[in-house]
């Protein structure tokens, strides 16, 4: 039985192979830094200079149906495509890295991880946290906690007021951590 792992790391493999400069983002980031969570669907950021190059899909392989179809993304600013993998509920997303100062600030700062026993790229844990209190869904607040609890005494607050600040979230931000406990 194919899993999320199974289809990120295809894609991971796909990305490497063909030499495209990424982060995966979402609730896989959130996990290396939190408590995990279960999840039906990963997400990419890319840094492209055009199409993404043909050797990515070859290396996926059949299994995924690719919509041709770039979106845009409202929360993000910036396009994405998305991918199924056959005869699942497991979704892919790829975004392009935007022009937001953020956005590029973020994917300067990524981190070198190893996930699934393949070394891979996340942004940092603060910058997980500025972007889940820019999105901030239903299931972000949680994240977001236990992302602060696990990292508690190892995050740059300067770093991420500063973006909260200039993304009106430090209020936000400020009652969620209320609610993480002192050790």
């Amino acid at each position: 039985m194919t899993t999320i792992d199974d289809v990120t790391l295809r894609v991971i493999d796909a990305l490497n192979a063909s030499g495209v400069a990424y982060m995966l983002v979402g609730s896989f980031s959130t996990n290396v830094y939190g408590i995990p969570r279960s999840t039906k669907d990963a997400d990419f950021v890319l840094q492209l200079q055009g199409d993404i190059p043909s050797g990515f899909y070859e290396k996926l392989g059949q299994d995924f149906e690719i919509d041709p179809q770039l979106r845009f993304e409202t929360n993000t600013g910036t396009l994405k495509q998305e991918m199924r993998f056959a005869g699942t509920p497991f979704t892919v997303e790829l975004f392009r890295l935007s022009s937001d100062a953020f956005d590029q600030e973020r994917f300067r700062r990524r981190r070198t991880v190893e996930l699934f026993g393949r070394e891979t790229f996340v942004p940092a844990a603060e910058d997980v946290v500025i972007m889940k209190l820019r999105w901030f869904r239903e299931k972000d607040r949680p994240d977001i906690k236990n992302v602060l609890t696990v990292q508690r005494g190892n995050l740059d607050w300067t770093h991420i007021e500063r973006w909260c600040r200039e993304h009106g979230t430090l209020a936000r931000l400020e009652a969620i951590r209320q609610t993480v406990p002192e050790i």
